[in-house]
């Protein structure tokens, strides 16, 4: 009786259910990588990326989306410690669901939790291999850790997915992630 009075105090919204598991979005995902990698300028490649997000963001059922869509809320309200608590929450209730740890992933890096950060998008990218924004998300957490060459590995990953990019720059000449030197 304990048990179930403390999951109906943690999980509200979600009490007792049991979250189904994510749909296999595997064939949508190569179309949309397709899609970006043979979008010809920035608004197409853009509006890919965000096609992806779409995806991303689709949870499993109607109570872990509105998990997902409150801990987004308090992520772009810098309430991280509460966007933590409900990421926590949707981790919890749907363990195969990808977003769930790229999202806690991303309150962990802002808060300068690398090690944790890496954990979670490693978690969620054995769920969702083609998760571009954990790959390029476990980019910028590897360059943080000092682990430039993992880092530069898995950003180059990440943008031959997805052109498009706004971290691709990181891979220029110059740039932290960008070519070593060169022989004279």
């Amino acid at each position: 009786m304990r048990f179930i009075v403390l999951a109906l105090a943690l999980f509200p919204t979600i009490g007792l259910a049991e979250c189904p598991a994510p749909p296999d979005v595997r064939a949508e995902m190569l179309n949309l990588i397709a899609k970006s990698q043979a979008a010809k300028t920035y608004s197409d490649g853009r509006r890919v990326s965000g096609e992806m997000w779409e995806v991303w963001l689709r949870a499993p059922d109607e109570a872990a989306q509105e998990v997902l869509d409150a801990g987004l809320r308090r992520r772009d309200s810098y309430d991280f410690p509460g966007a933590l608590a409900e990421f926590d929450r949707l981790a919890a209730y749907c363990p195969d669901y990808a977003e769930g740890f790229n999202q806690r992933a991303y309150i962990h890096f802002l808060q300068g939790n690398y090690e944790a950060a890496l954990v979670d998008l490693d978690i969620a990218l054995g769920l969702q291999p083609l998760h571009i924004a954990a790959q390029s998300g476990r980019a910028l957490t590897l360059m943080n850790l000092g682990r430039i060459d993992e880092a530069r590995v898995q950003l180059l990953e990440a943008v031959d997915n997805n052109p498009w990019l706004s971290e691709a720059a990181l891979l220029a000449e110059g740039a932290p992630l960008g070519p070593k030197g060169r022989d004279i």
